[in-house]
Protein backbone atom coordinates (compact mmCIF):
# COMPACT_ATOMS: atom_id res chain seq x y z
CA UNK A 1 0.00 0.00 0.00
CA UNK A 2 1.57 3.40 -1.34
CA UNK A 3 1.01 6.04 1.64
CA UNK A 4 2.18 9.86 1.31
CA UNK A 5 5.03 10.31 3.65
CA UNK A 6 6.69 13.50 4.98
CA UNK A 7 10.29 13.98 5.44
CA UNK A 8 11.80 16.58 7.68
CA UNK A 9 15.12 17.38 8.35
CA UNK A 10 17.46 20.72 7.82
CA UNK A 11 20.96 21.25 8.16
CA UNK A 12 21.29 23.39 10.94
CA UNK A 13 20.53 19.99 13.02
CA UNK A 14 23.92 18.54 11.55
CA UNK A 15 26.01 21.72 12.60
CA UNK A 16 24.24 21.17 16.67
CA UNK A 17 28.04 20.86 18.41
CA UNK A 18 28.46 18.25 21.05
CA UNK A 19 32.20 18.77 21.06
CA UNK A 20 34.84 16.40 21.66
CA UNK A 21 34.05 13.40 23.97
CA UNK A 22 35.68 9.90 25.01
CA UNK A 23 32.36 8.38 23.62
CA UNK A 24 30.13 11.23 25.81
CA UNK A 25 32.29 11.79 28.59
CA UNK A 26 33.95 15.01 28.50
CA UNK A 27 37.61 15.03 26.91
CA UNK A 28 40.02 16.40 29.13
CA UNK A 29 43.94 15.13 31.03
CA UNK A 30 42.48 11.49 31.64
CA UNK A 31 40.28 11.05 28.54
CA UNK A 32 41.67 11.87 25.07
CA UNK A 33 39.64 13.98 22.86
CA UNK A 34 37.49 12.27 20.56
CA UNK A 35 34.41 12.56 18.48
CA UNK A 36 31.48 12.72 20.84
CA UNK A 37 28.84 9.65 20.32
CA UNK A 38 25.80 11.66 20.01
CA UNK A 39 26.87 13.44 16.38
CA UNK A 40 25.87 14.21 13.12
CA UNK A 41 27.43 11.30 11.19
CA UNK A 42 24.57 8.85 11.96
CA UNK A 43 21.90 11.08 10.92
CA UNK A 44 23.88 12.78 7.68
CA UNK A 45 24.27 9.11 6.76
CA UNK A 46 20.69 8.32 7.33
CA UNK A 47 19.15 10.74 4.92
CA UNK A 48 21.89 10.03 2.44
CA UNK A 49 21.31 6.40 1.74
CA UNK A 50 17.54 7.80 1.78
CA UNK A 51 18.78 9.80 -1.57
CA UNK A 52 21.14 7.06 -3.00
CA UNK A 53 17.97 4.42 -2.48
CA UNK A 54 16.06 6.57 -4.61
CA UNK A 55 13.64 6.99 -1.70
CA UNK A 56 14.28 10.48 -0.81
CA UNK A 57 12.78 12.28 -3.93
CA UNK A 58 9.68 10.12 -3.52
CA UNK A 59 9.21 11.63 -0.23
CA UNK A 60 6.47 14.43 1.16
CA UNK A 61 9.20 16.97 2.46
CA UNK A 62 8.01 19.08 5.51
CA UNK A 63 9.92 22.19 6.18
CA UNK A 64 10.74 22.48 10.07
CA UNK A 65 10.37 26.38 12.14
CA UNK A 66 11.69 27.22 15.06
CA UNK A 67 8.58 26.10 17.98
CA UNK A 68 8.12 29.59 20.15
CA UNK A 69 9.10 30.42 23.64
CA UNK A 70 5.68 29.76 24.26
CA UNK A 71 5.18 26.45 22.94
CA UNK A 72 8.34 25.22 24.90
CA UNK A 73 7.09 26.80 28.26
CA UNK A 74 4.36 24.19 28.02
CA UNK A 75 6.55 21.60 29.02
CA UNK A 76 9.61 23.71 30.36
CA UNK A 77 10.37 25.79 32.89
CA UNK A 78 11.10 29.48 32.54
CA UNK A 79 14.46 29.17 34.19
CA UNK A 80 15.82 26.31 32.34
CA UNK A 81 14.78 27.57 29.29
CA UNK A 82 16.45 30.88 30.21
CA UNK A 83 19.84 29.01 31.09
CA UNK A 84 19.63 27.69 27.67
CA UNK A 85 19.08 30.95 26.09
CA UNK A 86 21.99 32.30 27.79
CA UNK A 87 24.25 29.64 27.65
CA UNK A 88 23.89 29.52 23.84
CA UNK A 89 24.54 32.96 23.32
CA UNK A 90 28.25 32.30 24.71
CA UNK A 91 30.29 29.26 23.83
CA UNK A 92 27.91 27.45 25.15
CA UNK A 93 27.83 24.70 28.07
CA UNK A 94 25.81 21.62 29.51
CA UNK A 95 21.84 21.67 29.55
CA UNK A 96 21.98 19.57 32.59
CA UNK A 97 23.61 16.01 32.58
CA UNK A 98 25.56 14.72 29.72
CA UNK A 99 23.79 17.13 27.26
CA UNK A 100 26.75 19.92 26.02
CA UNK A 101 26.08 22.15 23.15
CA UNK A 102 27.83 24.95 21.87
CA UNK A 103 26.88 28.59 20.45
CA UNK A 104 23.95 28.75 19.17
CA UNK A 105 22.67 25.58 20.51
CA UNK A 106 19.26 26.97 22.09
CA UNK A 107 18.55 28.13 18.43
CA UNK A 108 19.04 24.78 17.36
CA UNK A 109 16.76 23.18 19.63
CA UNK A 110 14.37 25.58 19.11
CA UNK A 111 14.48 24.02 15.69
CA UNK A 112 14.19 20.38 16.49
CA UNK A 113 11.32 20.45 18.64
CA UNK A 114 9.85 23.18 16.04
CA UNK A 115 10.32 20.38 13.49
CA UNK A 116 8.57 17.83 15.34
CA UNK A 117 5.52 20.28 15.72
CA UNK A 118 5.62 21.25 11.66
CA UNK A 119 5.22 17.05 11.03
CA UNK A 120 2.52 16.82 13.54
CA UNK A 121 0.86 19.68 12.03
CA UNK A 122 1.86 18.09 8.40
CA UNK A 123 0.16 14.59 9.52
CA UNK A 124 -3.09 16.12 11.90
CA UNK A 125 -3.77 18.23 8.72
CA UNK A 126 -3.90 15.35 6.30
CA UNK A 127 -1.02 17.29 4.21
CA UNK A 128 0.75 13.58 4.17
CA UNK A 129 -0.25 10.10 6.02
CA UNK A 130 2.34 9.83 7.90
CA UNK A 131 5.76 11.11 8.66
CA UNK A 132 9.34 10.99 9.79
CA UNK A 133 11.21 14.16 11.49
CA UNK A 134 14.90 13.72 11.21
CA UNK A 135 15.52 16.31 13.89
CA UNK A 136 18.55 16.86 16.42
CA UNK A 137 19.21 17.43 19.30
CA UNK A 138 16.56 14.51 20.20
CA UNK A 139 14.13 15.45 22.95
CA UNK A 140 13.07 12.03 25.39
CA UNK A 141 15.35 12.59 28.18
CA UNK A 142 14.79 16.37 28.44
CA UNK A 143 13.04 16.87 31.53
CA UNK A 144 11.14 20.13 32.25
CA UNK A 145 13.46 21.38 34.46
CA UNK A 146 17.15 19.97 33.04
CA UNK A 147 18.69 18.38 30.19
CA UNK A 148 19.64 15.13 30.00
CA UNK A 149 21.52 12.50 27.90
CA UNK A 150 21.96 14.80 24.63
CA UNK A 151 18.14 15.87 24.84
CA UNK A 152 17.81 19.70 25.59
CA UNK A 153 13.96 20.03 25.04
CA UNK A 154 11.16 17.15 25.19
CA UNK A 155 10.40 17.68 21.20
CA UNK A 156 7.21 15.12 21.78
CA UNK A 157 5.99 16.89 24.64
CA UNK A 158 5.92 19.51 22.93
CA UNK A 159 4.88 18.78 20.01
CA UNK A 160 1.96 16.89 21.59
CA UNK A 161 0.64 19.77 24.05
CA UNK A 162 0.98 21.94 20.35
CA UNK A 163 -1.63 19.27 18.64
CA UNK A 164 -3.93 19.50 21.94
CA UNK A 165 -3.94 23.50 21.68
CA UNK A 166 -4.05 24.02 17.94
CA UNK A 167 -5.60 20.88 16.95
CA UNK A 168 -7.90 19.48 19.54
CA UNK A 169 -6.44 16.29 20.04
CA UNK A 170 -7.58 15.05 22.94
CA UNK A 171 -5.86 11.39 23.69
CA UNK A 172 -2.51 10.83 22.26
CA UNK A 173 0.06 8.28 22.60
CA UNK A 174 3.57 7.86 23.05
CA UNK A 175 5.62 4.76 22.09
CA UNK A 176 9.62 4.73 22.32
CA UNK A 177 11.36 1.96 20.81
CA UNK A 178 14.35 3.82 21.86
CA UNK A 179 17.09 1.64 23.83
CA UNK A 180 17.13 3.91 26.51
CA UNK A 181 13.86 4.96 28.86
CA UNK A 182 12.08 7.67 28.12
CA UNK A 183 12.37 9.75 31.13
CA UNK A 184 11.42 13.21 29.79
CA UNK A 185 8.56 12.08 28.17
CA UNK A 186 7.80 10.31 31.15
CA UNK A 187 7.75 13.00 33.68
CA UNK A 188 5.93 15.60 31.25
CA UNK A 189 3.00 12.99 31.22
CA UNK A 190 3.29 11.51 34.07
CA UNK A 191 -0.38 13.08 35.95
CA UNK A 192 -1.56 13.74 32.36
CA UNK A 193 -4.68 10.66 31.89
CA UNK A 194 -5.27 12.30 28.17
CA UNK A 195 -1.58 11.05 27.24
CA UNK A 196 -0.58 6.93 27.18
CA UNK A 197 3.22 6.84 27.38
CA UNK A 198 4.96 3.35 26.83
CA UNK A 199 8.73 3.10 26.95
CA UNK A 200 10.34 -0.47 25.52
CA UNK A 201 13.79 -0.16 26.80
CA UNK A 202 16.90 -1.85 28.11
CA UNK A 203 16.49 -2.72 31.91
CA UNK A 204 17.85 0.04 34.26
CA UNK A 205 20.44 1.01 31.54
CA UNK A 206 19.99 4.70 31.14
CA UNK A 207 19.13 6.43 32.83
CA UNK A 208 20.12 4.43 36.19
CA UNK A 209 17.36 3.40 38.48
CA UNK A 210 14.81 5.16 35.96
CA UNK A 211 12.32 3.10 33.67
CA UNK A 212 10.56 0.11 36.10
CA UNK A 213 7.13 -1.39 36.00
CA UNK A 214 5.60 0.46 39.19
CA UNK A 215 6.39 3.62 37.54
CA UNK A 216 2.57 3.59 36.07
CA UNK A 217 1.68 7.49 36.74
CA UNK A 218 0.57 9.17 39.69
CA UNK A 219 -2.86 11.39 40.00
CA UNK A 220 -5.30 11.33 37.36
CA UNK A 221 -2.28 9.77 34.99
CA UNK A 222 -2.00 6.96 37.43
CA UNK A 223 -1.93 3.79 34.99
CA UNK A 224 -1.31 5.94 31.47
CA UNK A 225 2.49 5.19 32.15
CA UNK A 226 3.52 1.84 30.56
CA UNK A 227 7.06 0.70 31.11
CA UNK A 228 8.28 -2.48 29.24
CA UNK A 229 12.06 -2.82 30.88
CA UNK A 230 13.42 -5.81 28.27
CA UNK A 231 16.52 -7.50 29.81
CA UNK A 232 19.83 -7.21 27.64
CA UNK A 233 20.41 -9.52 24.70
CA UNK A 234 17.07 -8.91 23.93
CA UNK A 235 16.10 -9.63 19.98
CA UNK A 236 13.62 -10.01 17.23
CA UNK A 237 10.92 -12.05 18.96
CA UNK A 238 11.22 -9.99 22.38
CA UNK A 239 10.31 -6.81 20.85
CA UNK A 240 7.65 -8.29 18.32
CA UNK A 241 6.00 -10.02 21.26
CA UNK A 242 6.29 -6.88 22.80
CA UNK A 243 4.40 -4.85 20.24
CA UNK A 244 2.09 -7.64 20.23
CA UNK A 245 1.16 -7.80 23.89
CA UNK A 246 1.80 -4.65 25.39
CA UNK A 247 1.36 -1.83 22.87
CA UNK A 248 -1.16 -3.03 20.84
CA UNK A 249 -3.65 -3.73 23.76
CA UNK A 250 -2.54 -0.59 25.43
CA UNK A 251 -3.45 1.35 22.54
CA UNK A 252 -6.49 -0.39 21.86
CA UNK A 253 -7.63 0.63 25.28
CA UNK A 254 -6.95 3.96 25.31
CA UNK A 255 -8.14 4.81 21.57
CA UNK A 256 -5.40 7.67 20.92
CA UNK A 257 -6.26 10.37 17.79
CA UNK A 258 -2.83 10.79 17.43
CA UNK A 259 0.49 8.38 18.08
CA UNK A 260 4.01 9.11 17.88
CA UNK A 261 6.80 6.53 18.12
CA UNK A 262 10.03 7.96 19.94
CA UNK A 263 12.65 6.24 17.15
CA UNK A 264 15.72 5.67 18.18
CA UNK A 265 18.28 2.92 16.58
CA UNK A 266 19.98 2.33 19.57
CA UNK A 267 18.51 -1.22 20.51
CA UNK A 268 20.06 -2.23 16.86
CA UNK A 269 22.65 -5.20 17.37
CA UNK A 270 25.37 -2.76 16.57
CA UNK A 271 25.32 0.24 18.52
CA UNK A 272 27.63 1.42 20.73
CA UNK A 273 25.43 2.75 23.85
CA UNK A 274 23.14 -0.55 24.22
CA UNK A 275 22.87 -4.32 24.19
CA UNK A 276 20.19 -4.94 22.50
CA UNK A 277 19.91 -7.46 19.30
CA UNK A 278 17.25 -5.69 17.37
CA UNK A 279 18.22 -5.55 13.51
CA UNK A 280 16.78 -3.53 10.73
CA UNK A 281 14.07 -6.54 9.78
CA UNK A 282 12.83 -6.16 13.06
CA UNK A 283 12.49 -2.31 13.14
CA UNK A 284 10.52 -2.73 9.53
CA UNK A 285 8.14 -4.85 11.53
CA UNK A 286 8.10 -2.95 14.09
CA UNK A 287 6.69 0.03 11.95
CA UNK A 288 4.07 -2.40 10.17
CA UNK A 289 2.30 -2.79 13.32
CA UNK A 290 2.53 0.72 14.18
CA UNK A 291 1.04 1.52 10.67
CA UNK A 292 -1.74 -1.04 11.04
CA UNK A 293 -2.50 0.32 14.80
CA UNK A 294 -2.52 3.71 13.73
CA UNK A 295 -5.00 2.83 10.45
CA UNK A 296 -7.26 1.20 13.11
CA UNK A 297 -7.55 4.09 15.69
CA UNK A 298 -6.36 7.28 13.99
CA UNK A 299 -7.47 7.03 10.84
CA UNK A 300 -3.52 6.81 10.24
CA UNK A 301 -2.68 9.67 12.30
CA UNK A 302 1.52 8.53 12.81
CA UNK A 303 4.22 10.74 13.18
CA UNK A 304 7.61 9.22 14.00
CA UNK A 305 10.59 11.28 15.71
CA UNK A 306 13.76 10.65 15.66
CA UNK A 307 16.04 9.98 19.14
CA UNK A 308 19.28 7.91 19.79
CA UNK A 309 21.04 5.71 17.22
CA UNK A 310 25.14 5.41 17.50
CA UNK A 311 26.28 2.97 15.01
CA UNK A 312 27.24 5.47 11.99
CA UNK A 313 27.45 1.94 9.68
CA UNK A 314 24.19 0.50 10.38
CA UNK A 315 20.97 3.36 11.78
CA UNK A 316 20.87 4.35 8.24
CA UNK A 317 19.66 0.68 6.79
CA UNK A 318 17.48 0.81 10.35
CA UNK A 319 16.20 4.49 8.92
CA UNK A 320 15.66 2.92 5.33
CA UNK A 321 13.54 -0.10 6.91
CA UNK A 322 11.68 2.15 8.08
CA UNK A 323 10.81 4.81 5.50
CA UNK A 324 10.04 1.86 3.09
CA UNK A 325 7.64 0.72 5.57
CA UNK A 326 5.81 4.04 6.40
CA UNK A 327 5.73 5.07 2.20
CA UNK A 328 4.77 1.41 1.51
CA UNK A 329 7.60 2.21 -1.32
CA UNK A 330 10.43 -0.63 -1.92
CA UNK A 331 14.18 0.35 -3.01
CA UNK A 332 16.49 -2.26 -4.32
CA UNK A 333 18.43 -1.22 -1.33
CA UNK A 334 19.32 -4.54 1.26
CA UNK A 335 20.87 -4.38 4.19
CA UNK A 336 23.97 -5.95 3.71
CA UNK A 337 24.75 -6.89 7.46
CA UNK A 338 21.18 -9.11 7.25
CA UNK A 339 23.16 -12.35 5.90
CA UNK A 340 25.19 -12.35 9.02
CA UNK A 341 22.65 -10.97 11.94
CA UNK A 342 19.44 -11.98 10.97
CA UNK A 343 20.33 -15.58 11.04
CA UNK A 344 22.62 -15.36 13.97
CA UNK A 345 21.24 -16.21 17.96
CA UNK A 346 19.37 -14.41 19.85
CA UNK A 347 16.68 -13.61 17.86
CA UNK A 348 14.28 -16.33 19.83
CA UNK A 349 11.94 -15.04 22.72
CA UNK A 350 13.51 -16.90 25.74
CA UNK A 351 12.21 -17.12 28.91
CA UNK A 352 13.24 -14.27 31.27
CA UNK A 353 12.25 -12.16 28.59
CA UNK A 354 8.76 -13.44 28.23
CA UNK A 355 8.25 -13.50 32.01
CA UNK A 356 9.78 -9.52 31.38
CA UNK A 357 6.99 -8.89 28.78
CA UNK A 358 4.21 -10.67 30.92
CA UNK A 359 4.51 -8.07 34.06
CA UNK A 360 4.08 -5.09 31.08
CA UNK A 361 1.28 -6.86 29.30
CA UNK A 362 -0.58 -6.90 32.57
CA UNK A 363 -0.56 -3.38 33.12
CA UNK A 364 -1.54 -3.19 29.51
CA UNK A 365 -5.06 -4.72 30.18
CA UNK A 366 -5.07 -2.60 33.07
CA UNK A 367 -5.63 0.47 31.27
CA UNK A 368 -9.39 1.92 31.17
CA UNK A 369 -11.47 1.37 27.98
CA UNK A 370 -11.94 4.56 26.46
Amino acid sequence: MNRTTGFLMHELYLWHDTGSAALWYPSGLKAQPGEHAENAETKRRFRNLLEVAGLHEKLIHIKPRPATREEILRVHTPDYVDGIAAMSAGRGGDAGEATPFGHGGYEIALLAAGGVIAMVDAVVEGTVDNGYALVRPPGHHAEPDIGRGFCIFGNIGVAIHHARHVHGVERAAVVDWDVHHGNGTERIFYEDPNVLSISIHQDNWYPADSGHLHRTGEGAGKGYNINVPLPPGSGRDAYVQTFERVVAPALRRFKPQLIVVASGFDASIYDPLGRMMVTSSTYRELTRIMLDLADELTAGKLVLSHEGGYSAAYVPYCGLAVMEELSGLTTDVDDMFAPFIDVCGGHGLYAHQDDAIGRSAALAEAIPQA
